[in-house]
C-alpha cells in the first residue's frame, strides 16, 4: 500500500513545508527537537488541519484543500502512538487495546476483547491484560499504547519515539515484535526515532525534517 502527502502548515511563527511518499516499508522520521515532527504526525492523523496541500493513503483521499476533503481522525485508518501513550486510566490493559476497535460496530463486546488479547500476544504483552494503567511502567504503558493502535488494523502507522521509554531488555524485545509484525501485515508506518537500531530493525528508510 502506498502513501503521500504534500502539506503547508502554519501555527504561530512556525511554518511546516513536507513533501514525502512512501509504502509498505517503514519510513523512519529523524530531525532536531523543534522541527516538526510531532506536528507531523498530528497533522497526518487529524490533529492540525493543513493550510493547503494533500494527504492520500491507499488510494484514499485524507486531506485535499483544493477538493475541500478533510476527514476526521476516526474517518482516516491512521493509528497515531503519541509519546505521552494516551491510556484510559479506568480500564484495564485488554479493554483500553479494545477501546481502539469501536469504530468496528460489526463486532461483539467478545470478539473486540479477542482481537486485544490476540494483539497483546502478538506484542508478547498478553500479561499486561488485566493490568491497571497505574501499575504499569512506562514502557509497558508505551506496551499497550501501541497494541491499542494495531488492533485498529490501520492502513498506516504514526510512531512518535515509540520505544524510548523501555529499558534496553524491553526494547530488544518489542523491537523485535514490532519488526515482525510491521512485515508481516505490510502496514505503512513513519517512526519518529532518535534510535539508528530502531532503523536498523524495521529496515526502514530514512527522512530527515529540518
Amino acid at each position: 500500500m502506498s502513501w503521500q502527502l504534500s502539506i503547508q502548515l502554519s501555527l504561530g511563527d512556525f511554518q511546516l513545508d513536507v513533501k514525502m511518499d512512501g509504502n509498505a516499508t517503514p519510513v523512519a522520521l529523524i530531525g532536531p527537537n523543534g522541527s516538526g515532527k510531532t506536528t507531523l504526525l498530528r497533522t497526518i492523523a487529524g490533529a492540525h488541519h493543513p493550510d493547503s496541500g494533500s494527504i492520500e493513503v491507499g488510494g484514499r483521499v485524507l486531506f485535499d484543500s483544493a477538493k475541500g476533503i478533510h476527514l476526521a481522525p476516526e474517518e482516516r485508518r491512521v493509528g497515531y502512538v503519541p509519546q505521552g501513550y494516551g491510556l484510559f486510566p479506568h480500564l484495564r490493559g485488554a479493554d483500553n487495546v479494545a477501546f481502539g476497535t469501536r469504530t468496528q460496530p460489526q463486532l461483539s463486546r467478545q470478539a473486540r476483547r479477542n482481537v486485544a488479547l490476540e494483539t497483546l500476544e502478538q506484542l508478547g504483552a498478553v500479561h499486561l491484560a488485566d493490568r491497571w494503567p497505574a501499575n504499569l511502567s512506562g514502557g509497558e504503558k508505551q506496551t499497550v499504547a501501541l497494541a491499542r493502535t494495531l488492533a485498529i488494523d490501520p492502513q498506516l502507522l504514526l510512531l512518535d519515539e515509540p520505544l524510548a521509554a523501555l529499558d534496553a531488555s524491553a526494547r530488544r524485545s518489542l523491537r523485535t515484535h514490532l519488526a515482525l509484525h510491521l512485515a508481516d501485515r505490510k502496514i505503512p508506518s513513519i517512526v519518529i526515532t532518535h534510535d539508528v537500531r530502531d532503523v536498523r530493525a524495521l529496515a526502514a528508510t530514512v527522512n530527515v525534517i529540518e
